[in-house]
């Protein structure tokens, strides 16, 4: 009986043994690798950066000219250049055709932009008429303390009718569009 007793004792100091010995090995090991890890990012944190190298392909050029092409470059690249410009040369073909929606598009949308531009400033003109109209006193002493007269008002009011005629005549030439787009033959859609 004493016998299996002392070899299981045996067997597990060896074992707790060899357990030891292997264990420094790792470690060590390991550490290693953090340390050549750690090394490798401070040598890139102290690099200097690469400089940029600044070229004439960088700089959009004087003229119109298309700069020379190198005897490396890829033919197919030309002809994606010259699909590019075909497709910018419809474009601008289709703003300038009183029958395409690009050209109505367009269009009406500065119309709408210029009316809700001018709705706008008539907004602004009636706060500031609002506001003057509250701050001027029909007492000479209150005026005279307030630096404000009746020509502040006059003028404002004058600035509101002429904006409002201006938002009149807009509407009336957004009116006029439509009917143009109608006579083109255009779908009414584009008018919005």
């Amino acid at each position: 009986m004493r016998l299996p007793t002392l070899l299981r004792l045996i067997s597990l100091t060896t074992l707790f043994g060899l357990t030891a010995f292997s264990l420094p090995a790792q470690d060590q090991s390991s550490g290693d690798v953090a340390a050549a890890a750690r090394k490798a990012r401070e040598q890139q944190k102290n690099a200097p950066k690469p400089t940029k190298v600044v070229t004439n392909d960088d700089f959009p050029s004087a003229n119109n000219n298309a700069p020379v092409a190198d005897a490396t470059a890829d033919k197919s690249g030309g002809q994606q250049e010259a699909v590019q410009t075909s497709d910018e040369a419809k474009e601008e073909n289709a703003e300038n055709d009183p029958k395409s929606e690009v050209y109505w598009r367009k269009r009406f949308q500065k119309a709408h932009d210029k009316l809700a531009q001018s709705e706008k400033e008539l907004d602004i003109l009636q706060r500031e008429l609002d506001k003057n109209q509250v701050q001027y006193y029909t007492d000479p002493q209150q005026a005279l303390m307030q630096q404000h007269d009746r020509s502040d008002i006059n003028q404002n009011t004058a600035k509101i009718d002429a904006k409002k005629k201006e938002i009149e005549a807009l509407k009336q030439q957004l009116s006029d569009m439509e009917d143009d787009l109608r006579k083109a033959g255009g779908d009414p859609g584009w008018a919005r």
